[in-house]
Order: structure tokens, then sequence, then C-alpha cells
């Protein structure tokens, strides 16, 4: 057994535990309280398995999984930018990379460049399982603020035009998932939840 290996696991799994306190803008289903990143990378996890036949490409479930499992623990460092934030652009960021190479580097050197590998293919939205996973990303928080009412499209004055615009990612994954999402953001217009600006 390799003892330095093991320690350097253990460390790595008590430094993402911090990913259970970064707290995100959405609320849990019909509920007031703000979903934190662990819950979120959890249920996309779940998503992704549940509805992976809705893929529009052959995907490999369980890289996905990792990716959804692994994308945001970046945050942990670099902090949760809010997709819809008006100041900061939601993208890869210098801070994401350094938070990568950081968090991952704890990690026995083989497995710091897999995981590293993982959340650069998911950042890049390239592959068949990237695309899937971020129409998974894309999908959970429409989900969750349709049963709020609005959500954190009401509380932030979120226009219908830019929910449209980012919500236009699960297409890339998913063309049933797509179909079902721009339904629902449809609802929501003629619900009154999201406005159209003319």
């Amino acid at each position: 057994m390799n003892t330095k290996d093991l320690l350097d696991q253990i460390a790595f799994i008590k430094e993402i535990d911090k990913v259970k306190y970064i707290q995100r803008k959405t609320k849990l289903f019909n509920s007031d309280r703000n979903e934190n990143d662990a819950e979120h990378s959890w249920h996309l996890a779940l998503m992704a398995i549940v509805l992976a036949e809705h893929s529009d490409q052959p995907i490999d479930v369980l890289k996905v999984v990792k990716m959804v499992l692994i994308h945001d623990i970046v945050e942990i460092d670099a902090g949760d930018v809010f997709l819809y934030d008006t100041q900061i652009n939601h993208s890869n960021t210098d801070e994401e990379r350094l938070a990568a190479n950081r968090i991952f580097g704890l990690l026995p050197k083989k497995q710091a460049e897999d995981m590293i590998a993982i959340w650069e293919e998911f950042e890049a939205g390239e592959t068949n399982e990237a695309k899937f996973a971020r129409s998974m990303d894309r999908l959970e928080p429409l989900l969750q603020n349709t049963s709020n009412d609005g959500g954190t499209w009401k509380e932030f004055g979120v226009p219908y035009k830019k929910v449209y615009e980012k919500k236009c990612v699960i297409k890339e994954g998913s063309t049933t998932l797509w179909n079902y999402a721009e339904g629902l953001i449809n609802e929501s217009v003629e619900k009154g939840i999201l406005k159209k600006e003319f």
C-alpha cells in the first residue's frame, strides 16, 4: 500500500467537504432554502443517470457523472458566479484554473491529471459527454425556478431573453430535453413569471 497516496487522497476528500458550504442562488424545489453546490452536483449526477437515454449522441454515462460531480469543486476557491450575473461573466476564469490545479493537485499525480482533464472537458463543452453534462447543469435550475414561481428569475429580475439564451445549451446535449425545457420557459411567460421585453 502506498501510504503517501492514501494520505493525499484523504486530504482531497477532506478539502472537498467545503463544497457543502457553497450556497447557490437557486433554491430547492418548492422551497425557500438555497441549494448548496454538493446538493446541486449530486442532483445532476442522478439526473444524468436517469435521463441518459435522451442524449442525442451515445455517451459514457460514468464520465458524465464524474463531470457533474466535480464541475463545481473549483468554486471552493473561485466562488459561485450566478449564471445571470450582470457584472461577472459566467465562464472559465483564471481563478477557476488556479483552483483546479490546487484542489485536484492534492491528489496523487495520475488522479490529479485525470480529474483536471475531466474538468477541462466539461468546461470546453465539445464532447458528447460534456454537452450532455452541461445540459443537466442548465436543466436543474430551470426545473427549480419553475417549481418556485420564478425563483431567482423573479428575485433578480432576469428577463425571458436572458433565460432563453442561457438555457439553449440544453439543446446541444438533448433535443428532447430542450423541447421540454423550451415548453417550460414559454409556460413561464404565459404565467407572467418571465417577462418578454418588447
